[in-house]
């Protein structure tokens, strides 16, 4: 979410016991954020807008053309509604812009973001200097502490209730920037364009249907049971996987799985990802030859599948935005298929 823990790639987001799996649906289940009123009817094309916002009113007197985002998924939302930001927070690390991101700036003319160091956090002065219209602030944690020193620099759009920093769904996130945009149509294009995009992935691999899944992280202090009953539907149900009876045993709260209990993680297909390399609990190799979980039936059988983190596709299925879902079906269900196929 924020620019400054976005490359957590499932360092943050799979920290939290309660990572978004969905794509379809973000973290929880959220509330909607409020309608606007005063002014014109948001997102219809005509201003000013008002909408309403956690820390009080946002006015939109005229169209946007310059916007300012102050984190990844505040970019993806821009491009996803084909603006490219006039400055954005950089990619920590000197790491590439994630590949449909950088899929996106190209269709717009390959533009390199103009980008700041938000190393310490945002950098208003640089947002200043770029002159923005309007601030899109939808998928950050940090809006109580930069909301006071943004506003003064342009309208600042953001989510209508402090809990919604987490709650809100990609597609609210979304449909809120578009109002206040004047894109309300494009976002709904864009939405229709990404759930297409799983829809006819699943209905390419009808051999998805019906099977259980168990997909799971390790993390630096356990291995973490991330698919439990209570997780969100995710993009592997929404392919045609369900999750395995026994996740109901676990929990946001309860979600260790110890090196004796590794039988907990058969299932139809097992999915594990290590996004913290040599600093999680043990290494790929180190799990993988582990005497028990060889002795699973799932890896036995061979429909064991590690989902890599290095190319941000955790990150992504982690942390769902306007562009990710082609990309992460079009990377995710070859890893499946050799799964389910047991190859």
């Amino acid at each position: 979410m924020s620019s400054s823990v976005r490359r957590r790639p499932l360092v943050a987001a799979l920290l939290a016991s309660a990572t978004c799996l969905g794509l379809l649906t973000a973290c929880g289940e959220g509330s909607g954020p409020e309608s606007s009123d005063g002014g014109a009817p948001a997102g219809d094309g005509s201003f000013p807008v008002s909408l309403t916002t956690a820390w009080g009113r946002t006015e939109v007197a005229e169209k946007p053309v310059r916007v300012a985002t102050v984190s990844d998924g505040d970019t993806a939302i821009a491009l996803a509604l084909g603006l490219v930001p006039v400055i954005t927070p950089d990619v920590e690390d000197g790491d590439e812009v994630a590949e449909y991101k950088q899929r996106a700036i190209d269709r717009l003319g390959g533009k390199k973001l103009t980008t700041y160091d938000d190393t310490d956090g945002t950098d208003y002065e640089a947002i200043a200097a770029e002159e923005p219209d309007v601030i899109l602030g939808m998928n950050t944690w940090d809006m109580d502490t930069d909301h006071a020193k943004l506003s003064p620099i342009a309208p600042v759009v953001t989510f209508a209730d402090k809990k919604q920093s987490d709650t809100l769904t990609w597609q609210e996130r979304l449909k809120t920037a578009a109002k206040a945009l004047g894109l309300t149509e494009k976002a709904d294009a864009v939405i229709a364009a990404n759930e297409k995009a799983v829809t006819d992935a699943a209905a390419a691999h009808p051999e998805f249907e019906g099977r259980t899944y168990t997909y799971s992280v390790v993390h630096p202090e356990q291995i973490t049971y991330m698919s439990y009953a209570d997780q969100d539907p995710g993009v592997f149900e929404a392919l045609g996987l369900r999750k395995h009876p026994r996740a109901k045993d676990y929990s946001a709260e309860k979600n260790g799985v110890s090196l004796e209990n590794l039988d907990d993680l058969e299932s139809d297909v097992l999915l594990m990802t290590y996004p913290f390399g040599d600093e999680g609990l043990l290494s790929a190799s180190e799990l993988e030859s582990n005497k028990l979980f060889q002795s699973l039936d799932v890896v036995k059988e061979k429909h064991f599948a590690v989902v890599p983190s290095d190319n941000t596709l955790a990150s992504a299925i982690a942390y769902p935005d306007a562009l990710s879902a082609p990309w992460v079906v079009e990377n995710l269900t070859p890893i499946l298929a050799k799964a389910v196929a047991g190859k």
